[in-house]
């Protein structure tokens, strides 16, 4: 287990000096997808392979349906930009997988951050039969869990509340403990779900406050189940809104 604020959260992966890392789950995954934004050295591609708020840019450069061309001149030019596919009056349409994992093969980017999953701003979720659409080239794969999850009714918190209880085995008007949490994160039909063989998993723990007992315990199951965590400690410079 790692412990760190949002600043430190590109060295506490160990990202290594190419990496695509696919964020999956709940709580903090946007906030996290800009905060290595800004960490990881250019050039660096933000991204989705669902959709975001079109007002989500977190301050970088984006563009709408651009060519590796044109990617590669506002890398060139801003070291990290953001892409979307298309856009609509609300949302922004991301990419399909392999288009991410094309991007990679061919260096477009030394470091490609994407947004591969959706959880309606709640600090869970478990996938549908056909979430989530990770890149098969993924070299990390970070669930996203929020802190704030711990302790309540699973149906009166998270995405999706059966099936985070299905993969936590028990029943949507039970309460989110530690041990069902670790249970649904590491479950092959909850967090585990499609993430290539050959990508390093990690469970973060987004919202943290110093000393809670509940994320103390959740990692120490994780760690009994040989799971590595990253807990994202709250501090008073982390961006404002936090999206769950």
């Amino acid at each position: 287990m790692r412990a760190t604020d949002l600043a430190g959260a590109a060295e506490a992966l160990e990202l290594g000096r190419r990496s695509l890392v696919s964020l999956v789950g709940g709580g903090g995954k946007t906030t996290l997808l800009f905060a290595l934004g800004r960490q990881l050295p250019a050039p660096t591609l933000l991204t989705t392979t669902t959709r975001m708020g079109r007002d989500r840019t977190g301050g970088f450069p984006c563009i709408v349906g651009p060519t590796d061309t044109d990617l590669i001149s506002a890398l060139a030019q801003d070291g990290a930009v953001l892409a979307w596919r298309t856009t609509d009056e609300r949302k922004a349409l991301g990419y399909p997988p392999e288009e991410v994992d094309r991007w990679f093969a061919t260096g477009v980017a030394d470091h490609i951050v994407v947004e591969a999953d959706g959880a309606r701003r709640r600090p869970f979720t478990a996938p549908a039969p056909w979430e989530p659409p990770i890149p098969a080239t993924s070299t990390h794969v970070v669930a996203c869990i929020g802190a704030d999850a711990l302790g309540y009714v699973i149906a009166d918190r998270v995405h999706r509340p059966l099936r985070v209880a299905a993969a936590a085995g028990c029943s949507p008007y039970e309460r989110l403990t530690p041990t069902r949490a670790a249970a649904a994160l590491t479950s092959p039909v909850g967090m585990t779900k499609n993430v290539p063989e050959s990508a390093r998993f990690v469970v973060a723990i987004a919202g943290a406050e110093p000393g809670d007992p509940q994320v103390t315990e959740l990692v120490s199951e994780l760690d009994r189940r040989q799971t590595e965590s990253l807990v994202v400690v709250r501090s008073d410079t982390d961006t404002a809104g936090t999206p769950r």
